[in-house]
Order: C-alpha cells, then sequence, then structure tokens
C-alpha cells in the first residue's frame, strides 16, 4: 500500500464538489453553503488542480459531475461523513468537560434507583440530565443519540443496542385494604389475575410487558379488563379507590403497603421476576464521564 499523502483534499473543497452534486450548478451550491460563487468556484479548482483530475464540467446551462467525478463522489460524501463523525465525537467529548451527560431510565428505575446513583458520585463528576420514559422510549432515546445511556426493565432489548444485566427486580400484586383479595388467605391463580379488573402502565412499559410474558408462560390469558395510565401514580391512585388490582414494583410500592395503604396478594405460579439492564448504541462513542456512570449504577444496583 502506497504512504498516505499529507497534500490532502481540503474539507471545505470537498463540501463544494458534493454540493454541486446535490444542487446541478456552482451558484446553488455555494447559496446552499452560504459561500459567495467566486470563493466556491476558486475551492473547486483547486481540488482538481491538488487531484489532477477534472470533476466538473462548467456549461452556459449549469455545472454538471464528469464520469471521474461521478465515480469519486461516494468517496467525498464518506470523507463529510467520517468528518461529522469527528465532530460529533468532540462535541460529546466537549459536554462531558462542560459538565453534563444525559441519561435515560425506565419509571421505575428513575424513580427509585437512578437519585441515589448520582447522589453517590463524586465531586467533579459531570451533571446529569435524567430523561424518564418507559421502557420502549428509553431504548428508542438511546437509539436516536437523544440519550448517552439508558436503563430499562422490559424482556426484550433493541439488537441495535447492546445491553448488560446489572440487577433483578419484583413484581408484585397490590390491591386496596377494601378489595376482596385482601381478605384472602390462599393465593389467587393466574387467570384470576389475568381476568380481574386491572390497571396497568401503557403498552411499552417494562412492568406490562413483564406481566403479560409471566402469565403466558403459564397459559394464562393477556389481560384484557384494563384500566391504562400513564404513570405509576397514577395506578396507585385507581387501586386504592378499591375495584381494580395493579402488578408493580415492589420498589415502588414499598412505603404504601408499609403504611397500610395497599396489599399485596400472592399469586400462585407466575414468576414476577425481572432483570434490569443497562443499554447503549453499539459503535458510538461513549466519552468517559459517562463510564463513569455506568460504574456508579452498576455498584448502586449490586449493593441494592
Amino acid at each position: 500500500m502506497p504512504p498516505a499523502s499529507t497534500d490532502r483534499a481540503p474539507l471545505g473543497a470537498l463540501q463544494v464538489f458534493v454540493a454541486v452534486a446535490e444542487h446541478g450548478s456552482l451558484s446553488a451550491a455555494a447559496r446552499a453553503l452560504g459561500v459567495a460563487q467566486p470563493s466556491a468556484s476558486a475551492a473547486l479548482r483547486r481540488l482538481e488542480r491538488g487531484t489532477g483530475v477534472t470533476l466538473v464540467l462548467r456549461t452556459p446551462s449549469g455545472t454538471a459531475l464528469t464520469e471521474q467525478g461521478r465515480r469519486l463522489l461516494p468517496r467525498a460524501m464518506a470523507v463529510l461523513r467520517a468528518s461529522d463523525g469527528f465532530e460529533a465525537a468532540a462535541a460529546a467529548e466537549r459536554s462531558q468537560h462542560a459538565g453534563r451527560i444525559v441519561v435515560a431510565a425506565s419509571m421505575t428505575i428513575a424513580e427509585h434507583l437512578a437519585p441515589a446513583w448520582i447522589a453517590a458520585r463524586g465531586p467533579g463528576q459531570a451533571s446529569v440530565e435524567l430523561l424518564v420514559a418507559n421502557s420502549r422510549d428509553v431504548a428508542r432515546a438511546v437509539l436516536d443519540g437523544d440519550a448517552e445511556l439508558g436503563f430499562v426493565e422490559g424482556p426484550d432489548v433493541d439488537e441495535a443496542l447492546a445491553s448488560r444485566v446489572v440487577g433483578t427486580d419484583e413484581l408484585v400484586v397490590v390491591v386496596a385494604p377494601t378489595h376482596p383479595w385482601a381478605r384472602r388467605r390462599r393465593a389467587i391463580s393466574a387467570v384470576e389475575l389475568a381476568t380481574a379488573p386491572l390497571a396497568l402502565r401503557e403498552t411499552g412499559s417494562g412492568t406490562r410487558s413483564t406481566l403479560e410474558r409471566a402469565l403466558a408462560a403459564v397459559g394464562a390469558p393477556t389481560p384484557h379488563d384494563t384500566d391504562q395510565l400513564g404513570s405509576t401514580v397514577a395506578v396507585k391512585n385507581l387501586v386504592r379507590a378499591g375495584r381494580h388490582a395493579a402488578v408493580l414494583s415492589a420498589h415502588t410500592v414499598r412505603e404504601e403497603i408499609a403504611h397500610g395503604q395497599l396489599v399485596t396478594v400472592d399469586v400462585d405460579g407466575v414468576d414476577l421476576r425481572r432483570v434490569l439492564r443497562m443499554v447503549w448504541s453499539r459503535g458510538r462513542h461513549t466519552p468517559s464521564a459517562v463510564e463513569e456512570f455506568a460504574r456508579v449504577a452498576l455498584t448502586g444496583l449490586a449493593d441494592d
């Protein structure tokens, strides 16, 4: 392989070349790039002299790529994409040093675990912006680059995401003290749970996905007499009214159970345990501040 040249094509000239291909004329390319047409023309001439290749044909009706220009266009676009990737990674490093990282977490984790992780970090660490969403939307935020790290409760993870199991959680069935199940001495069955009036989180919630999968595993039907609510607090408030049962993380109902506001109900043969996962985008640069937050979270979950 020949040694790499130190006289590289300037990025600005490559931008002009690609813009000409995209907009069909030098004047349109100059307008799109926000530069004067003579400057764009001079940059394109320098690129052609530097490469020794005629890239465009200038005619009274416009500017068209030569055959050689068409063959080289994908290479020029790849160089610009690589440059954009470098700039994005550099921006991530700048934001790290500027003191902010973005973490997304599903509701149970965000409300009951993440605050302790944020508090446990050492002095001088980047501040954290915590996005709270259901597990499906957390995964989407990480995939779209809106969050650098995510924590989900659902049983499935998108193939485009890398993941690590970081802990376990258990769901419990809860009812109001006035509910008929609160006075039962024997466990309810999976079918009773599936066919009872239930207050559930929305589709995409890790809690709901875990419940539906656990019921399906023992041959019980998917719950159908359900009211759907977008937050755990709303679910608990509906359960307190007395008619509905709910299946929620033990973390989220600890205080209500301790104060007698909700009562747990045993379910026969249904495994309501679940794993908690940390997710991140495969192949994307991870700033050191994000890695540090991940280490704190892993330690916190292991000790929980």
